[in-house]
């Protein structure tokens, strides 16, 4: 099969489309005819030399397509069926991958939308799970506008949860039909919040990592009410709870948005697709951070 691999740390350009082994599914995994992966900046810090060690890697977590091969025990799922989810091996951006977490796809979505959802619902939802969010408690969510955030503020209104959102002006129309109330980011921020919400939060998340924790530990009356998922540093400094997974997985996150999904009640992000071979070009235009689309490569 084809697969993306680099073979030595560096820039876009050291990705290439190799041939490897096909894959076989372990019990309880499913083997698929990728349609569609996502990329996401780990990505790249994986490419940089950033987060392993090893060479050669492969790439991708999360991929859709359809079920070729199904391992021991699988009863749920058909060889033909649609499905998403997560390849933890990484090797996910290639014709064929193995998925131990999957579940159908929903019938609204296409492969390029299912393909967009895994990675940031599941650290959306992870985030939502850790901190307690239900019914009745306001959610401060910073940098709500992203594919994290959107998810995770969507998550929370489902829930029946009061969604205060930061994200730059232009994003304050696409926050509030999320069911968001939007608020601008930078300078002031507290004093925006508590306009709206005079007594504080109960709650705040940071998926940004913009140094504003100190902000939003006042604004949830503590560190113990705050997590974010991308300011490590922070989160050591200031005793805040960071998340990356290494507790457990909210793998439950399949099958919940795509309850949400079929009810209209989660909006699938846009997004920007290339072919698998100019996975160096999704890559330049993730790394360069001005497009808010999820990245996808199509395969097959």
């Amino acid at each position: 099969m084809k697969a993306a691999r680099f073979s030595r740390f560096g820039g876009p350009e050291v990705l290439e489309i190799v041939e490897l082994p096909d894959p076989r599914p372990g019990p309880g995994q499913v083997r698929i005819a990728v349609r569609a992966a996502g990329v996401n900046a780990s990505d790249w810090k994986k490419r940089r030399g950033l987060l392993d060690e090893e060479l050669p890697q492969t790439l991708g977590y999360e991929a859709a397509g359809v079920v070729d091969e199904v391992g021991a025990g699988v009863s749920d799922v058909a060889v033909g069926d649609r499905v998403f989810g997560f390849c933890p091996d990484g090797a996910a951006q290639a014709e064929l991958a193995v998925l131990a977490f999957y579940a159908p796809i929903p019938p609204r979505l296409d492969f390029a939308g299912a393909a967009a959802l895994p990675a940031a619902a599941e650290t959306a939802l992870r985030a939502i799970d850790t901190l307690g969010v239900e019914s009745g408690r306001t959610l401060l969510v910073n940098g709500a506008s992203g594919n994290v955030g959107s998810a995770a503020v969507q998550f929370a209104v489902a829930r029946g949860a009061r969604v205060i959102g930061t994200a730059g002006p232009a994003h304050h129309d696409h926050l509030r039909a999320l069911g968001a109330e939007p608020v601008a980011y930078g300078e002031g921020l507290v004093e925006r919040v508590r306009a709206l919400a005079p007594d504080g939060v109960d709650l705040a998340l940071d998926v940004a990592g913009s140094g504003v924790l100190p902000a939003l530990i006042g604004l949830a009356g503590g560190p113990e009410h705050v997590l974010t998922v991308a300011d490590f540093a922070g989160a050591r400094e200031h005793g805040v709870r960071f998340s990356r997974g290494d507790d457990g997985r909210a793998v439950h996150v399949l099958a919940e948005i795509g309850e949400l999904i079929e009810a209209g009640r989660f909006a699938v992000p846009v997004t920007r697709s290339f072919p698998l071979d100019r996975i160096a070009e999704a890559h330049r235009v993730g790394e360069e951070g001005h497009v808010r689309a999820k990245l996808v490569l199509l395969v097959g």
